[in-house]
């Protein structure tokens, strides 16, 4: 459940909603959304893509003394770790285009969050800020224990608000970097009075998967075809009764926890003691306390120009680039160096 577009209403069909009567221009009106791609009658080229020809391995990750375990995929094998954190809605594979051009320069890993893809936990609805701040913080503890690599966090929309709490905690060691994709408080927090009519209004059930996918890039978030066949497939799954494809996450059964993804995340973001980068798709995303922060060149803001929400999935050559250009300058190494008065005590 994202501050995802609002030119997501639309059903099935071609081109883009007007704006509703009286909206602002803002992240979310049509007017920001580039055109979509031209597309076929033949379902061929919307069938699944595997992941493997993008990432390495697919590990479960089971959280010593709880009845969670997270499905995590990898790529790469030397370098910092650029962990990934997809948006509500999406999964692991969000990432997997991206991954796939970062992985001879760094080790990505790309989590499936509670509730989404392939990992199980106890209650896959508690979508609460500070559950799924757990959880990743639990992941990279049992992944690189007590001393983990030099570690980037990089999130998308929702994700990008669980990477903003994570690096807040102080608590993962080797830290070094936060990227956050396309997510602004205010433009957030404006934005949920939308949400339950944007998720109602939205194709809920498809014949097939490759149905899904089509529809995803003519009348849903994504603009990259090659993107979409990789990662929409992980994020269905088939109700028997029904005998169709629908969403694996129920995004609109947690409504109660959308406020907190959100509510102080810019204040939140220019807190933290790391490296910073924002990725946005628009230029007029910023709210007041980011537009002072940028001003005092407490992060650096990039805009990724002819892409929706999505960025990492639309242009995943030119974002990989920009983690990639992010690390070098600031000379993040597997190694690290560690930050004194950064860390809390660690513990388990």
């Amino acid at each position: 459940m994202e501050p995802a577009p609002l030119s997501s209403l639309q059903e099935e069909g071609e081109g883009e909603p007007a704006a509703a009567a009286g909206e602002d221009s803002s992240a979310f009106s049509a007017a920001t959304v580039p055109p979509r791609p031209a597309t076929h009658h033949s379902l061929h080229k919307y069938a699944p893509l595997d992941w493997p020809a993008y990432l390495d391995e697919e590990r479960r990750v089971a959280i010593p003394d709880t009845d969670d375990v997270f499905n995590v995929y990898t790529a790469g094998s030397e370098g910092p770790v650029v962990f990934c954190l997809h948006g509500g809605g999406y999964s692991g594979l969000s990432f997997a285009l991206a991954a796939s051009h970062m992985k001879d320069k760094a080790r990505v890993v790309a989590m499936d969050l509670r509730g989404h893809g392939k990992s199980t936990t106890s209650n896959d609805l508690d979508l609460s800020i500070e559950t799924l701040t757990n959880d990743v913080i639990a992941v990279i503890r049992t992944m690189y224990g007590a001393s983990p690599p030099a570690i980037i966090l990089v999130g998308h929309s929702m994700g990008g608000s669980v990477a903003v709490h994570v690096a807040a905690r102080k608590e993962i060691r080797n830290l070094h970097g936060l990227v956050v994709i396309d997510v602004v408080e205010g433009t957030a927090m404006a934005s949920l009075v939308h949400m339950q009519k944007i998720l109602s209004n939205r194709a809920q059930h498809f014949p097939s998967i490759e149905k899904a996918i089509e529809w995803s890039v003519k009348g849903g978030p994504l603009r990259n075809i090659e993107s979409a066949r990789v990662s929409i497939p992980s994020t269905l799954k088939y109700d028997e009764s029904r005998e169709c494809y629908t969403y694996r996450t129920p995004l609109e059964q947690t409504e109660k926890y959308w406020k907190g993804w959100y509510e102080g995340l810019s204040d939140k973001f220019l807190s933290c003691p790391v490296q910073k980068i924002l990725l946005l798709a628009g230029t007029d995303r910023l709210d007041r306390a980011l537009t002072i922060g940028q001003m005092q060149g407490k992060f650096q803001m990039v805009v990724v120009r002819h892409t929706g929400h999505a960025i990492q999935e639309d242009v995943p050559e030119e974002f990989a680039s920009h983690i990639l250009n992010f690390i070098s300058r600031n000379k993040i190494g597997p190694n690290g160096v560690e930050i004194p008065g950064l860390i809390k005590k660690w513990g388990h």
